[in-house]
Order: C-alpha cells, then sequence, then structure tokens
C-alpha cells in the first residue's frame, strides 16, 4: 500500500500480484477496501491495481474546492508513470466506468482491454437531479436518511428483499460514516464532479476491445446508457444481467469475476473459426 503524490496531494494505491495490469476503478460511494472481497481472484494471475480517487477513501480530500472528473483522468496517468506502466488493462464500474471512458478517450494507446460495468456516456438532468436531491439530504447531516436515499436504490429489488438481515447490519455499519461530515462533504464534491460529464461525442476515440456490462434493474445507469456506448465505441461487445442492479459486482461476484478475467485474460481478440 503506497502513496502517490499528486500536486501536493496524497493518492492512496495498492498493487499487488504480477501478471497483465488490472486497474480497478471505484464507484462513487466506494474505496480500496470495496474490493477487498474479489482481491485472491484478482491476483491469482494478474497485477492488480487499486487507487483511491481524490475525496475518496484514504486519499486527501479537496476541501472548499469544485473540480470535473479530469482531475481523476490525470490521477490515473500520474499513477502509471509512477508505478512504471505503460499499457493497462481498465476496470470501471458506475464514476469509476465513467473516469475509465475519459482516459480511454484521452490516453487512447494506454489501455489494452476496457471492461465498464453499470457505466453511463453522459449525466443526464435526471441523473443530476438524483445527485443533487443527494446533496441536500447530505446537507442535513442525517445520516440514516442519507443511507435509504443512496443505499437500497443500488441493488435490485429482489436482491434486497433476500438480502434484508445483511442489508440492515450494513446499514448500521455505514450509519457513523453517512453521519460524518468530512465523508458528506467528499461525496458532494464527487457527485458534482460528474454533472458536466458527457462524452458522447467522443467515445469513437476509444480503440481498445471494450466489454459493457448492463444490468436490466439498475435504475440510476439504466440499458439505455450501455446500448449507446455499446453503439458508439467501434470495438465493443455488450452484455446484459438479467434481474440484477446497479451494484453488480456485489449482487452477482461470480460472474463480475469470470466476466472481467475471461475478457481480459482471453490471448485472442478475433478467431478465425
Amino acid at each position: 500500500m503506497s502513496t502517490l503524490n499528486f500536486k501536493g496531494r496524497k493518492i492512496f494505491y495498492d498493487v499487488q500480484g504480477e501478471g497483465k495490469p488490472i486497474l480497478i476503478l471505484n464507484g462513487i460511494m466506494m474505496s480500496t477496501k470495496s474490493w477487498e472481497p474479489f482481491v485472491k481472484s484478482f491476483t491469482a494471475q494478474n497485477q492488480f491495481i487499486r487507487l483511491d480517487f481524490i475525496d475518496q477513501g484514504q486519499s486527501d480530500k479537496l476541501e472548499n474546492s469544485a473540480y470535473t472528473q479530469d482531475i481523476q483522468v490525470d490521477i490515473i496517468e500520474a499513477l502509471l508513470k509512477e508505478i512504471g506502466i505503460h499499457k493497462v488493462n481498465v476496470v470501471g464500474i458506475s464514476y469509476g466506468g465513467e473516469v475509465a471512458t475519459m482516459f480511454a478517450i484521452k490516453f487512447p494507446y494506454m489501455i489494452d482491454r476496457l471492461v465498464l460495468f453499470n457505466t453511463t456516456p453522459y449525466t443526464s438532468p435526471w441523473l443530476a437531479e438524483i445527485g443533487h436531491q443527494w446533496n441536500a439530504i447530505g446537507r442535513t447531516r442525517d445520516g440514516s436518511t442519507y443511507y435509504k436515499a443512496t443505499i437500497p436504490v443500488i441493488y435490485s429489488p429482489s436482491y434486497y428483499e433476500s438480502k434484508l438481515e445483511w442489508m440492515k447490519k450494513r446499514e448500521a455499519f455505514l450509519l457513523p460514516i453517512f453521519s460524518n461530515p468530512v465523508f458528506l462533504d467528499a461525496m458532494e464534491r464527487l457527485t458534482n464532479s460528474a454533472e458536466s460529464y458527457d462524452v458522447r461525442k467522443d467515445l469513437v476515440k476509444i480503440i481498445a476491445p471494450t466489454l459493457i456490462v448492463a444490468a436490466d434493474e439498475d435504475y440510476l445507469t439504466p440499458i439505455a446508457n450501455q446500448r449507446e456506448l455499446h453503439k458508439q465505441i467501434k470495438n465493443s461487445e455488450l452484455v446484459i444481467l438479467p434481474g440484477v442492479g446497479h451494484a453488480s459486482m456485489y449482487e452477482k461476484p461470480l460472474i463480475f469475476v469470470s466476466l472481467v478475467l475471461g475478457f481480459i485474460n482471453t490471448l485472442e481478440t478475433e478467431y478465425n473459426i
């Protein structure tokens, strides 16, 4: 576990394992710790790289600042230079998928293969309004209400109902975090950083083989978003997970790992059959 000095700010990252490098990018409320259940699988044959974006996890906070996701893209470039990687496989989910897409557009030749879970090509007015409501609730410092506004919607209804006991334990664990003003202010900045996100006109610049994964009960980034990515990214494939919500890696961890490792570690990209 290490830190990158990015313009005077400390960015936390972790590198484990050997093999083809996989950089995994967090969803907006996630951190490097969120991927702990997957470390064993991702380090068996690969080098596994995790980082906390600015305002996430153990990275520094940008108090009283406003920024866009471009800063996260620049952090990735700086990190790869720091650890001496010239070409990398990138996996992103939600917010991390947006940053991954921006990185693949800005640095197309630094991407080997790209995997996007539950990702949108732009922040729609509808999604932006959800962000505004999250921010408004966050300013009340009411952790319980913030939890209820942000967490249940990321899961499919069937998963939530089947995991009620686990959800209650999850709520108890997250309540102190969601009541912390430092976390809530960071979440507001992260949410605001995505409001101007729109790469629809630039998706044609992505040249890496790309796997796009949608979930048919994702109510934050619906399937139409992933279909648009698939339509515009030339060398892409689309997989739809039935009965799954926005937090697809938690609802279907075996499928998540299988899709990521299968797509990245397959030796050929074309087959003459």
